[in-house]
């Protein structure tokens, strides 16, 4: 690559299907890293980021997609955050934090052998704005955002996390 990209996240809980592909669009985003274990959301509410059919919007858009299951927590370390927010009186779309077990478990199993450089270079040597894709409304709320941080500390970006405004909610 010639210069480096920038980085945004984006999760879908709190966007409609029009204002979500408007934000990628409006951010420039031309690589989209889909960071999900399961690529699909139960409910129509959101089934348009269901892999097949947001590969085809993105497509439609321009915008690249790709797969990195070695990117999402494992089913387990999940379980062990859905845990947490009951013990905590928490619904997982009304978490703002991760737990401490989560966090270290991710980083442990998902980034303790990541490298930043490697993963940039599996991306188009084109690319300008690439978004990192999870489900969360609020990155601090998903392991995006520790993936986020590891790129940032390693590779000396700023990454913007992308949210749903009043009219997108």
């Amino acid at each position: 690559m010639t210069e480096a990209p920038a980085w945004v996240t984006i999760g879908v809980y709190g966007f409609t299907e029009p204002a979500f592909f408007e934000a990628l669009q409006q951010a420039g985003v031309d690589a989209f890293c889909d960071i999900r274990w399961r690529r699909g959301v139960r409910g129509s509410e959101y089934a348009f980021v269901n892999s097949a059919r947001l590969q085809r919007r993105l497509a439609e858009l321009g915008i690249r997609y790709r797969h990195f299951r070695e990117l999402a927590p494992a089913p387990e370390l999940r379980r062990r955050q859905t845990q947490a927010d009951a013990a905590a009186g928490i619904l997982k779309r009304q978490r703002t934090v991760l737990g401490e077990t989560f966090v270290a478990g991710y980083e442990e199993q998902n980034l303790r052998g990541f490298d930043s450089g490697a993963f940039l270079a599996q991306l188009p040597e084109e690319t300008v704005v690439v978004a990192l894709f999870c489900v969360e409304r609020d990155a601090a709320a998903c392991h995006r955002s520790l993936l986020a941080a590891r790129l940032e500390r390693d590779l000396g970006v700023r990454v913007k996390h992308l949210v749903p405004g009043p009219a997108a909610a």
